[in-house]
């Protein structure tokens, strides 16, 4: 029988993009990519475990922060080719700025700029202290 998995439409380089909601509001709190290994963890452990392009691993989400994301949900576009995470958000901070969401920059499409649309949760510098 087959795995879903094998299913999945994956980048070239054996990606896919994944979208992160809180599980109870359905906000959208960050994008990630996720390679097979990822997300075969991620499932095994009911924890987010992406694929970094920068830093050319996997990583877990939290393992740095303390802020882990747990898996409440998962649901696969029609295409197959996007995921879609529903997690609990440990401590409410996703984003390595310390705010709930990576998505905190607002379009004011009126004045063609940009505008800081969040708060700031925890300062960075004590969340990532022993990373310094």
């Amino acid at each position: 029988m087959k795995n879903w998995i094998d299913n999945v439409k994956w980048t070239d380089d054996g990606l896919v993009p994944v979208i992160v909601q809180d599980h109870i509001s359905n906000k959208v709190i960050m994008f990630a990519w996720m390679n097979r290994l990822s997300l075969e963890a991620s499932l095994k452990q009911k924890k987010a475990i992406y694929w970094s392009r920068s830093r050319n691993k996997i990583w877990t989400k939290g393992e740095s922060s303390g802020y882990y994301q747990y898996i409440k949900d998962m649901i696969i576009d029609c295409d197959k080719d996007v995921v879609l995470i529903k997690v609990k958000q440990e401590g409410g901070i996703s984003c390595h700025t310390g705010r709930e969401s990576c998505f905190y920059y607002r379009v004011d499409m009126e004045n063609n700029k940009i505008e800081e649309c969040e708060k700031v949760l925890k300062n960075p510098d004590e969340i990532y202290k022993d990373e310094k």
